[in-house]
Order: C-alpha cells, then sequence, then structure tokens
C-alpha cells in the first residue's frame, strides 16, 4: 500500500534522513523517500499503518498541511530545526 503526504517545515537533508529513520522504525513500514524541495514524504507500507505514519510525524514537527496540527506547527518549526542541526552533525 503506497502513500503520499505533503507536510510543513521539512527544511534540509537532516530533516528528510531524520523523517525516514524514524518512519522506518515503525511496524508496517516498507519504503520511506522525502523530497525536500515539495515538502513530499512517499512510502510504501505492508499494512494500513497511514495514521500511526501521520501521528509519528506530526510529533516530530512535520505536520501534515492543512490539518490543526499543521495550522499550529510554530512548535513543531522548533522541533524541525533541532533535526536540521542533528543532521548536519550527523554528517560531519
Amino acid at each position: 500500500m503506497k502513500f503520499l503526504l505533503v507536510v510543513e517545515n521539512i527544511k534540509c537533508g537532516g530533516c528528510a534522513s531524520h523523517i525516514t529513520k524514524k518512519l522506518m522504525s515503525l511496524s508496517g513500514v516498507e519504503l520511506v523517500e522525502v523530497d525536500v524541495e515539495l515538502g513530499q514524504i512517499s512510502g510504501q507500507m505492508k499494512t494500513d499503518v497511514l495514521d500511526v505514519v501521520k501521528e509519528t510525524l506530526s510529533r516530530l514537527g512535520y505536520p501534515e498541511i492543512g490539518t490543526q496540527a499543521g495550522l499550529e506547527a510554530l512548535g513543531s518549526k522548533a522541533k524541525s530545526f533541532v533535526s536540521c542541526a542533528v543532521g548536519s552533525m550527523n554528517k560531519e
């Protein structure tokens, strides 16, 4: 089962790496691809875990665009900046 989500706050490769790592750790998720420029996350699931994927993304600071969490994304932006910093440090 494929999925495609458009989310807030993806800024860089560090964000993409953080998202990929966290989503791939979820049971049922087989593939994750992140398009930083478009703010899109696509992937493949063995079972329907889309609600878990969305909840995980929101908790990480990447809420789906158009949701209440997306509209209240100020706190989420701070979380995504942490991911950028962590991703930058992991590259060195």
